[in-house]
């Protein structure tokens, strides 16, 4: 009896040793094999949602760089545009230079020559109590002297304005010049003169016509006078001036 329960309880502590050590093993393949495992597997998903992340944000930096050609390039059309404006401005100055200095150098020649030159035209333009508007009869005036400048060759046209004897000097002098600005601007706008061909100045009340102090005398003060000198009669005449024969 004693031998027989002595064999049952060696059996039993087999059994049970049997079971821890299964245990055991059990816990150890989970952790030499499986616990591993779920790691890698960890790190696979965390690299996985690092990479989604850096795919977003170099998604975010294509389309941020692509506004920013899309910007750099309007910026291009628009500096091509001003750069088009830019030269075609260049342009018209340029050849507005070439015009300045071609009557420039007309100018020259008028001026050294200014002894050829004689009154061949001339109106008296009149203004109203304080005004420098042309009116229709001032510009009745300029129609008149201005429509036969194509008959002139080598010519320049004086414009002198002035007023009557009312007010300070200083006034009448600026009131005289803008009436001569209006006549100015009226042959050069409408007649097509070049600008290099007029002289203007404002004389204020000085050389007055009338020295009378009435409202007749005041009217006929308040003027510009324009008057066209043209040195075509001297080039006419020594064109007819035989060899050997000199203009008297």
């Amino acid at each position: 009896m004693i031998t027989l329960r002595n064999t049952n309880a060696t059996l039993v502590l087999l059994a049970a040793g049997a079971l821890l050590g299964s245990g055991c093993a059990t816990k150890k393949y989970v952790r030499n094999t499986i616990d591993p495992v779920s790691g890698k597997v960890d790190q696979v998903a965390s690299q996985t949602n690092q990479q989604g992340q850096t795919l977003d944000a170099t998604r975010k930096d294509v389309a941020q760089n692509q506004q920013d050609i899309s910007a750099t390039r309007e910026t291009a059309r628009a500096a091509d545009a001003r750069a088009g404006d830019a030269m075609n401005a260049a342009n018209a100055a340029g050849s507005k230079a070439d015009q300045a200095n071609s009557g420039l150098a007309e100018l020259r020649n008028t001026v050294a020559n200014l002894d050829d030159y004689k009154p061949a035209s001339n109106a008296v333009v009149p203004f109203g109590f304080n005004q420098y508007i042309l009116t229709p009869d001032a510009k009745a005036e300029l129609d008149k002297i201005a429509q036969g400048k194509d008959q002139w060759k080598r010519y320049f046209v004086a414009v002198e304005g002035f007023t009557d004897r009312a007010g300070s000097d200083s006034y009448n002098d600026a009131l005289s010049k803008r009436r001569a600005d209006k006549v100015v601007q009226y042959l050069v706008s409408k007649y097509d003169i070049p600008v290099y061909r007029i002289h203007e100045i404002g004389m204020g009340k000085d050389k007055l016509v009338d020295d009378g102090r009435g409202r007749t005398a005041n009217a006929k003060n308040r003027r510009v006078e324009v008057t066209v000198y043209s040195a075509d009669a001297a080039m006419a005449s020594a064109s007819t001036t035989q060899p050997g024969e000199t203009n008297r």
